[in-house]
């Protein structure tokens, strides 16, 4: 059938990934340093990557392509947890796609899956400017010492899981430094010795309510990036061991052969044990 879907000038784009960040569908995913429409069938033409691409590399035609459907939309959406899902049911609501947003209520519903688009509470990916995807290894102006002299070595933006959206561009073949929040500041060496050429994740075991968001999240990153590794670091103290639980389990969950290396920070700031 012809209708309305995206096109993607790739002479223009830098492969930013900001578009991909912009399509809660999933129907765009950065390969070979350029935005690709990888499921036409998920692109529902409404041009929600458009707003988000700084080089102006994509517009919507008319062409023949696959029917949009809104079913497969969501069964690949649920996959990425409760924010994608808030985000893609908000992208629908703004563009008054009333029988789609039916369908996909009709869907989460089906999966005994509750989203109330009316609670002002829920979050909504990256409605903050502070949770926006960015690849800094592409900002070399930005990798300056700083006035200690010392080079920040951190590769992407946002860093804590629960900002970090499961197919951020930078997440694919990456190798992956997950820390508690603590262990940054406790282990002064943390840049040269653990971050340099890989992607920051970190979390806190102890201070949210419930570690089954952080399996999934991770469930969800282990299963569609081909990461390559998992460096650990946490603190001594027992709380901080979830962490390791947590990541564990994802793996287990997600069916992948992932090469894990975990460390121990003291409180006094000293590893004070490595193991694979």
């Amino acid at each position: 059938m012809r209708r309305k879907i995206i096109r993607i000038d790739e002479k223009k784009c830098n492969g930013c990934g900001r578009c991909a960040s912009g399509c809660p569908e999933g129907a765009i995913r950065i390969i070979g340093g350029k935005a690709r429409l990888v499921n036409e069938f998920f692109c529902d033409g409404l041009g929600a990557c458009i707003g988000t691409c700084p080089q102006q590399a994509i517009t919507i035609e008319e062409r023949q392509a696959r029917d949009y459907d809104e079913k497969q939309v969501m069964a690949n959406i649920v996959k990425g947890g409760r924010d994608t899902i808030i985000a893609h049911l908000a992208h629908l609501k703004d563009h008054a796609q009333s029988a789609y947003l039916k369908e996909a209520m009709d869907f989460l519903k089906e999966k005994n899956i509750n989203i109330d688009l009316t609670d002002k509470q829920e979050p909504r990916e990256c409605a903050c400017p502070g949770s926006q995807i960015m690849d800094l290894k592409t900002r070399p102006e930005d990798k300056k010492a700083g006035s200690a002299g010392v080079r920040s070595e951190l590769q992407n933006w946002p860093i804590q899981l629960k900002l970090m959206p499961a197919f951020a561009p930078y997440l694919d073949h990456a190798d992956l430094v997950i820390a508690a929040d603590c262990a940054p500041f406790a282990y002064s060496d943390f840049h040269r010795r653990f971050l340099r050429g890989k992607i920051l994740i970190n979390l806190c075991p102890k201070l949210d309510q419930s570690y089954e968001p952080y399996v999934e999240k991770l469930t969800h990153i282990f299963q569609g990036n081909s990461i390559k590794s998992v460096t650990l670091v946490h603190m001594e103290v027992p709380c901080c061991f979830g962490l390791v639980g947590i990541v564990k389990e994802a793996i287990k969950n997600s069916g992948e052969n992932i090469s894990v290396k975990e460390y121990t920070v003291s409180i006094k700031g000293d590893i004070i044990s490595s193991r694979r």
